[in-house]
């Protein structure tokens, strides 16, 4: 008699997606309202932000639902500033005084990504053409640097890019 094995993976599938990156000094609602006017989409800005409780941060997360292909498109920092209050003792003075130094301190959704402002994730996998397509409409924004396809299959840290 043959003894059958189960794997995790015969029931979950990988999740497929395409992502983009995109560089450029703008804030994020900016971000998301000049990707709305090219794409001819309708980002807002999610109730709940990405959150990572072992650093203690959030990044700002932007949501649309195309009703008609049933994709979904996600706008996420990948830059969170935070500002860390140090305590010194200062010895000029005398033994009991204290300065307080704020530093500021920057967290990645992506560590990988250092120096990716934005990702532009959509909840399906996409022929390189559209892709392309979706590429070249977020390269006319004149206020983008510069934005790429990046493989999420690549990514140390692609867990950080599930939402929910």
């Amino acid at each position: 008699m043959a003894v059958l094995k189960l794997s995790l993976d015969d029931f979950f599938e990988e999740e497929e997606f395409t992502l983009i990156a995109i560089h450029c000094v703008l804030e994020h609602y900016r971000v998301a309202y000049l990707i709305n006017k090219h794409l001819n989409i309708s980002l807002k800005r999610d109730l709940k932000d990405v959150k990572n409780s072992k650093l203690n941060t959030e990044f700002a997360l932007f949501e649309y639902l195309d009703v008609n292909t049933d994709n979904i498109y996600n706008l996420v920092a990948n830059q969170c500033k935070m500002a860390t209050e140090k305590t010194d003792r200062l010895r000029l003075n005398n033994l009991f005084s204290e300065e307080k130094s704020i530093n500021d301190t920057t967290y990645y959704l992506i560590p990988e990504q250092k120096k990716v402002s934005y990702f532009l994730k959509i909840d399906a996998e996409f022929t390189t053409n559209k892709t392309q397509v979706i590429l070249n409409k977020i390269l006319e924004i004149p206020q983008i640097i510069t934005a790429y396809y990046v493989d999420a299959n690549n990514l140390k840290s692609k867990n950080n890019l599930i939402f929910y």
